[in-house]
């Protein structure tokens, strides 16, 4: 089952995007109906070896690479970089585009029947893969995402405007439902895994304690705290209703830049963000306005509605912030 190009009109890209774009729509089609069969045909949690970063295969993230790849080739790009991929792949020599994807994020989330989704950016080609995918990031000529859940969506921008398509699966193709999507400004929720926080520098630390705090805290205001550990899931509630993303650097041994993926992860969702109205960071410093200098270079990310993005950014250039309410005794501490 492919796209259909009458439902997902692409006349304002240029005809080699188009394509690319359709045929990564076509395999994530194929994608959602290999994870909807989960239990059936495969095992998809299984353990199937290590990324090029150590980190655990399963066997969908296997499965997920090779149709990308295969969509990839099939739309003639010139390069196709992965997460599951040690390095870039030459395609076609005389390709327009170059490909830089994470087949399938949030794998450790298969059994658990929690959505996974795919995370992708197009690069103009250039002469090597290197220079295609090593260089600022804002340089993405187009970024999106699929979320495999209780309904499959894709979220697509050329960089004019955020487009979200939703998969139906009788014709087994993707429908355009909303022409214009706009993160919400304001939001009383924010994601992060608080298990992490004795390891945060000390910014993180009071922006958190301020939040937890509540209405009696200097916010003035109760908040959510969510946390899926899946990045396109924690994407797409933020991009329907708002809030803040934070998955920050702290004191463990490699997690000193963060753990997600600068290049085909945190770019494009920073991409997406942009053109959404949200804002997307380091913690500090705009996504947009990083470097790639390694395809598997991480990076600290903070992503969402553009007031908390900014405040989180505030509280680091605060000198030896701590908590407004708690001065040097935050929530969390002792």
């Amino acid at each position: 089952m492919t796209s259909d190009p009458e439902i997902m009109p692409l006349t304002h890209v240029p005809p080699a995007m188009a394509r690319l774009a359709q045929e990564i729509a076509g395999a994530a089609v194929g994608l959602a109906a290999i994870i909807a069969r989960n239990g059936i045909d495969h095992r998809l949690g299984a353990d199937a070896g290590t990324n090029p970063d150590g980190d655990t295969q399963k066997a969908l993230d296997v499965l997920a690479d090779d149709l990308f790849l295969t969509a990839a080739r099939r739309a003639g790009a010139r390069h196709y970089a992965s997460e599951e991929q040690d390095h870039p792949i030459d395609l076609c020599e005389d390709g327009a585009w170059a490909l830089a994807i994470d087949p399938l994020d949030g794998s450790s989330n298969i059994d658990t029947n929690v959505s996974v989704g795919t995370i992708f950016a197009v690069y103009p080609a250039a002469e090597t893969p290197e220079a295609s995918f090593l260089r600022p990031v804002r340089e993405q000529a187009a970024a999106g995402y699929v979320i495999y859940g209780p309904q499959v969506a894709l979220l697509l921008t050329f960089g004019h405007g955020v487009q979200r398509y939703v998969l139906d699966p009788a014709a087994g193709r993707f429908v355009l439902v909303e022409t214009q999507v706009a993160i919400p400004v304001e939001s009383s929720e924010f994601a992060v895994n608080a298990s992490n926080y004795r390891h945060w520098a000390r910014p993180v630390r009071a922006y958190v304690d301020d939040c937890v705090a509540g209405a009696e805290g200097p916010r003035g205001t109760n908040f959510n705290m969510r946390w899926i550990a899946s990045l396109v899931a924690e994407a797409h509630r933020i991009f329907a209703r708002g809030g803040v993303f934070l998955y920050p650097a702290d004191a463990r041994k490699g997690y000193e830049r963060g753990r997600l993926r600068l290049v085909y992860e945190c770019a494009p969702i920073a991409m997406l963000c942009q053109q959404a109205g949200g804002g997307a960071t380091d913690g500090t410093d705009p996504i947009l306005s990083l470097r790639a200098e390694s395809l598997h270079q991480r990076t600290p990310f903070v992503f969402g509605s553009l007031s908390m993005t900014a405040r989180i950014a505030a509280y680091h250039d605060m000198p030896e912030v701590e908590s407004a309410l708690f001065g040097k005794r935050g929530l969390f501490r002792s």
